[in-house]
């Protein structure tokens, strides 16, 4: 059940199906893409009566159990908010004691968070767990934790789903769910999730609860055209009117960031855009006849808006600034980012 991330899969079920299970695991990746959900399966197949080929049953009392939340030999710890040293001795302590099923499992969500203090606590019980004890550690950022605990684990890393994986497990939440969703509303869900299957859920809820249609979408396409016919009329229009409709300047500006990046890596690197393939033809076709040097200015002219905005009174005039600058090509023949962009075009 666990979609798009094969690799894991594979890993785990074989080694719980030859018996060579590990005594500590780190899972770890961007946010709602199956690490706690996984630590709970792999909590359930460690202590399954009747596992087959390294899957639990789900029928038996401790499958269900574990499912239910109520098992005595699974204990998950949010470590963002039981970071410090008397909750990492209080979980050692109990670590030692029995447990009804084979293993005890302890699942430490954002374990980056512990305290140095903490860490240390942990680390002394990974050199030499207790023989029936799991640690799995969760964590969306690795590179704040100790290298002695990472080398003291066994790493799996969890990635982003490409858009048409997503799609097709949209689709079957939806019909499995009894949910009426309309194809335009899949596609927005798919694009709002940004390759977090979670998210991605989250957003299906809001549009099945807003009657299943597509919510109204900023017409990002209209500011790029804007930047190729260098019409600032149009690029404000676009962004006036996704204010009025309750949007915040800064969300509009990293939308147009996103769609720029998007459109930047179909021309450089296809396969890293996180859209259905359905809409990679058409930004494809936008990027190349804006150039890379255009993609990159509006980035770049864009990001340094909103590293401003954090301390403006008015985050929307350095919107309508950054708009003017991009779209106008009087204003933007001043910079030199501006003069490439302008040198590739008469070129094309």
């Amino acid at each position: 059940e666990l979609k798009g991330q094969d690799h894991i899969v594979r890993a785990l079920r074989t080694s719980v199906a030859e018996g060579r299970e590990g005594q500590a695991y780190l899972f770890s990746g961007p946010r709602g893409t199956g690490k706690t959900t996984t630590a709970r399966i792999m909590a359930k197949v460690l202590n399954c009566s009747d596992p087959v080929d390294g899957e639990p049953c789900c029928e038996c009392e401790s499958c269900l159990s574990v499912e239910a939340g109520t098992s005595y030999d699974v204990h998950e710890l949010d470590a963002a908010s039981n970071n410090g040293v008397d909750a990492m001795r209080d979980l050692i302590e109990k670590a030692s004691l029995g447990t009804p099923g084979r293993h005890k499992v302890y699942i430490l969500d954002e374990v980056h968070m512990l305290s140095k203090g903490a860490e240390a606590a942990l680390l002394k019980t990974l050199e030499e767990p207790p023989p029936h004890v799991v640690f799995v550690l969760a964590t969306t950022d690795p590179q704040k934790m100790s290298d002695t605990i990472r080398s003291r684990t066994q790493h799996l890393q969890f990635h982003l789903l490409a858009p048409d994986t997503l799609e097709q497990h949209v689709r079957w939440v939806a019909e499995d769910a009894g949910l009426t969703v309309t194809d335009e509303a899949i596609e927005q869900v798919v694009a709002q999730g940004a390759g977090s299957p979670r998210d991605t859920l989250s957003f299906l809820e809001l549009a099945s609860n807003s009657g299943g249609g597509a919510a109204e979408v900023i017409a990002l396409d209209d500011f790029v055209e804007s930047m190729i016919d260098h019409d600032p009329g149009r690029a404000l229009k676009m962004v006036a009117h996704a204010i009025s409709r309750g949007r915040d300047p800064r969300t509009v500006t990293e939308e147009l960031i996103g769609f720029l990046r998007n459109g930047f890596l179909s021309l450089m690197a296809p396969d890293l855009v996180q859209l259905p393939s359905q809409r990679i033809d058409a930004l494809t076709d936008l990027a190349q006849r804006l150039g890379a040097a255009g993609l990159v200015r509006g980035i770049e002219t864009l990001g340094e808006a909103l590293t401003e905005m954090r301390q403006a009174p008015d985050p929307r005039v350095l919107l309508d600034v950054a708009t003017v600058q991009l779209t106008s090509e009087q204003v933007g023949a001043a910079d030199i980012a501006g003069l490439v962009a302008r040198i590739q075009k008469l070129e094309r």
